[in-house]
């Protein structure tokens, strides 16, 4: 559930969180050096966002290998009867935990090393596959997948993998293929998305054989029940040594470490999340992953691939919201006819089952392009987090209002007056931390604003830069000229425009999905020029614009979608006997996101961007008050973010610790 946050400085013994003063300039330039600069592999997502719809880095779709896909199979037969028999979804609801002998299974089925190599004791599952399998287990029990996703995805097995040594992964991973639980642990009580204020510290000693952590981490998914963690930490610059955020395996038990906390959610109840406090605590040098001030790098690298664990959830979600909405529909009957058949109702259906189909084309073209790993993904994988779980939702509410009364009624109340136990509510609150957490949709939509205009920055970056020389805004500006001469005449005609083109996606018979492609690269080309636009009207101004900036990602990420529906209806019809029913839900989910993309298209220009800005300003500047009278405040007495200080320690002298690890 940790995102990228920030924090404060720490010191030996009794702990104190104070957000560190960042200025946004400070701010700004250490998650710039966090990111990945170098774009040396070919990408679909950023040739889109730059006006070209570069069809062939992702047709003819990747393909898995054989033997892949047998393991994955077999793996997922025995977990389809595991979840079946073993798992009860609303057992884990009403008492807020998942069972001990439910981890104890998924150990001994090897759930928890579905992506550690069989040298190390895993199983060695495709992306594709254990995404297949983490939207199995997420319909059985959301907090399930949860558990295996943090574990997995985010926690220690993904770092170690990337940026571990050789020694550290003989170590560790062989412990978490067997099932020792691990959790990542980066956000803190005043840290959002802005890591340069972290304030979890880790103190070298003189000798350098170990360093001493001090801090408080918040919203641990895994946290409470987890027997290794991913802590970073700001090593604190000196003589000598940079310092800078750094990443560290962390033993669970080690002394000095106290889960004051188990949170409680709205949805994903059964999820093991805390508070954590390192006090003093030691650990040796050896287990620092990569080196000092690399920890953010290593984080976003990690979320690269770890984010699409949630579009995989989503996925699965989609696919029992259409289930739902299928059998309730043909069996409630209102005027007369099955409430399918009524227009109002048959749009939410068609639209939870086209999106469906993309949210699941979007997740195994990104999985398989994992597992090629010939392509960068950085932008497609965040693509898919930020469509998948902003669509999921959407989904979700349909189908609460599909079920209208029984929709807003718990699984257990319908079963208690005799009526099939559905829990859409449950799912409907179970699917809104998906546009929170691992990178809240705002910060996705800056996230991917700045990848895609990347290129912008890197040919005429000088002339936004107030700190920039006259005689390097000069230079930049010269460097500006030579690519958009190039560049801008690309953006005036394209293959969109031919009509025969994209000819593969024609069939007789079959709907024309040929056009919907040449439609995706018309668009592209108009992003594109409106975010040369926007740059040439605004400038260094553009990166205020957050609004308008989550206008072009949410366009990007309808284009991205489209094509990769398109391009899994042609694959299927080549592979698979559902052809036609593939070409039809592409076509049906094309036109719905066009009539999106022009919208955000229309919005881009004609908004209420200003007007919003000023109101906001009287908001805050408690000029609207008034307009709040008339109503009682239900919430409890209590600062808005809670200090960090040690709590006291009880009767006999200890200090409450819920850390209960899983034996």
């Amino acid at each position: 559930m940790t995102a990228l946050h920030d924090g404060a400085h720490g010191t030996h013994g009794t702990h104190r969180n104070a957000a560190a003063p960042v200025t946004e300039r400070e701010a700004r330039r250490v998650a710039e050096a966090a990111r990945e600069q170098e774009w040396r592999r070919p990408s679909f997502a950023r040739e889109l966002f730059l006006g070209r719809l570069r069809l062939d880095l992702i047709h003819p779709h990747p393909e898995p290998d054989g033997e892949a896909v047998r393991e994955g199979e077999e793996f997922l037969a025995r977990l389809r009867e595991f979840c079946a028999t073993r798992i009860d979804g609303g057992l884990i609801e009403r008492e807020a935990r998942i069972p001990d002998e439910v981890v104890r299974g998924l150990r001994e089925l090897g759930a928890f090393g579905m992506k550690i190599s069989p040298r190390h004791g895993g199983l060695g599952l495709t992306q594709l596959y254990y995404n297949k399998a983490l939207a199995l287990a997420g319909s059985a029990s959301p907090a399930v997948g949860a558990l295996l996703s943090a574990h997995q995805s985010i926690g220690v097995p993904e770092p170690l993998k990337r940026f571990g040594t050789e020694e550290q992964q003989a170590r560790y991973l062989p412990r978490c293929a067997r099932g020792e639980i691990s959790a990542f642990l980066l956000t803190e009580p005043d840290v959002g998305s802005d890591p340069a204020r972290l304030a979890t510290t880790a103190v070298p000693d003189p000798d350098g054989e170990s360093y001493v952590l001090n801090g408080t981490k918040l919203w641990t998914t895994n946290g409470v029940i987890a027997d290794l963690l991913v802590v970073m930490a700001r090593v604190p610059a000196s003589s000598g040594r940079g310092g800078g955020i750094t990443a560290f395996v962390v033993e669970a038990g080690s002394p000095g470490i106290t889960v004051e906390h188990r949170n409680a959610f709205m949805g994903l109840r059964g999820i093991e999340n805390g508070v954590t406090r390192f006090e003093n605590v030691r650990v040796p040098a050896d287990q620092r992953i990569g080196d000092e001030g690399a920890g953010l790098k290593i984080a976003l690298t990690t979320l690269n691939t770890g984010r699409l664990s949630l579009p995989a959830m989503c996925a699965g979600a989609g696919k029992w919201c259409l289930r739902i909405a299928r059998q309730w529909s043909e069996a409630r009957v209102q005027w007369g006819r099955p409430i399918a058949k009524h227009e109002a109702v048959g749009g939410k259906i068609s639209f939870i089952a086209a999106t469906t189909f993309a949210l699941e084309a979007v997740l195994d073209l990104c999985s398989q392009m994992a597992d090629e790993d010939r392509r960068d993904i950085r932008i497609e994988a965040a693509l898919a987090k930020l469509y998948g779980s902003e669509m999921a939702w959407r989904i979700a509410d349909e189908l609460v209002q599909i079920r209208g009364g029984r929709g807003f009624e718990t699984a257990d109340s319908l079963a208690a007056r005799g009526e099939r136990g559905v829990p859409a509510e449950q799912l409907l609150r179970d699917l809104r931390i998906n546009r929170i957490f691992e990178g809240s949709t705002e910060i996705m939509h800056l996230l991917i604003a700045r990848e895609a205009v990347d290129t912008h920055l890197k040919v005429a970056g000088d002339l936004v830069d107030p700190d920039a020389t006259l005689a390097a805004k000069r230079q930049a500006a010269l460097a500006a000229a030579r690519f958009y001469a190039r560049w801008l005449p690309g953006l005036a005609a394209g293959r969109g425009q031919l009509p025969f083109s994209y000819a593969a996606f024609r069939r007789r018979g079959l709907p024309d999905l040929a056009v919907h492609l040449r439609y995706a690269e018309r668009a592209a080309r108009r992003l594109a020029r409106s975010t040369f636009y926007a740059m040439s009207r605004w400038q260094g101004g553009l990166e205020s614009r957050q609004a308008f900036l989550g206008r072009i990602v949410d366009i990007g990420a309808e284009l991205f979608a489209m094509s990769a529906a398109c391009v899994r209806a042609e694959r299927m019809r080549a592979r698979t006997g559902h052809g036609e029913a593939a070409y039809e839900l592409a076509d049906a989910f094309c036109r719905q996101a066009q009539l999106r993309v022009e919208a955000r298209f229309r919005d881009l220009w004609h908004n209420t961007d200003t007007m919003d800005r000023r109101i906001t300003t009287h908001v805050i500047a408690d000029e609207y008050t008034w307009l709040e009278e008339g109503i009682l405040d239900p919430s409890t007495p209590g600062p808005w973010i809670a200090g960090t200080t040690r709590p006291a320690a009880g009767p006999d002298g200890a200090r409450k610790n819920v850390h209960r690890p899983i034996r």
